[in-house]
């Protein structure tokens, strides 16, 4: 018995952020503190689990004058009833519906009632999944 190691071994995380940025802001700040200009980015959308794409196009609209208005795309009445249909017929609530296309209940709900702006993904989810033919957005 006089082999054996009877200490405890403490095995402890590393409680600093991920991927070296303690560092990098420890170099910003002494840089700071010698009086140095340190100039930091914010990224936009930075940490978030949002799209990388938005269905709009920010240079269209920030090209347009001021007196200018953009027509956002918006989703026909038609395709929306045309959803609600396939969905009844299915007995299918939104829930499920939505739960069987990796998406939102509010999403599909905003898809039934026209108040989105139409993402051609997440229709041909839904054309998939309803087996209906489901009209593009109409581009303005």
């Amino acid at each position: 018995m006089d082999d054996q190691d009877w200490n405890p071994v403490v095995v402890r995380k590393n409680r600093g952020p991920p991927g070296g940025r303690q560092a990098n802001s420890k170099v910003a700040q002494q840089a700071r503190q010698q009086g140095a200009e340190v100039d930091t980015v914010r990224r936009y959308g930075g940490g978030t689990n949002r799209r990388a794409n938005p269905s709009i196009n920010m240079r269209k609209l920030d090209s347009n004058d001021d007196d200018e208005e953009v027509a956002l795309p918006s989703m026909d009445r038609n395709v929306a009833l045309e959803i609600q249909r396939a969905r009844l017929a299915k007995k299918w609530t939104q829930a499920d519906l939505a739960r069987r296309i990796n998406e939102k209940q509010s999403v599909v709900n905003d898809y039934e009632s026209g108040r989105c702006i139409p993402n051609p993904q997440i229709l041909s989810k839904m054309r998939r999944q309803l087996g209906v033919r489901l009209a593009a957005p109409k581009k303005r």
